[in-house]
């Protein structure tokens, strides 16, 4: 078994993945968030 070096590891594929959670994430935050703003205004 080859010896492990730490750090030598591609991990742009993780990253990329990583990115696009945290987007998502983000955008389902705001849009509840909007949600919830609008439904206090209308009174539901």
């Amino acid at each position: 078994m080859a010896e492990h070096k730490h750090g030598s590891m591609d991990i742009k594929v993780q990253e990329k993945t990583f990115e696009g959670f945290v987007r998502f994430a983000t955008w389902g935050a705001a849009i509840s968030i909007g949600v919830l703003i609008f439904l206090a205004l209308a009174n539901a």
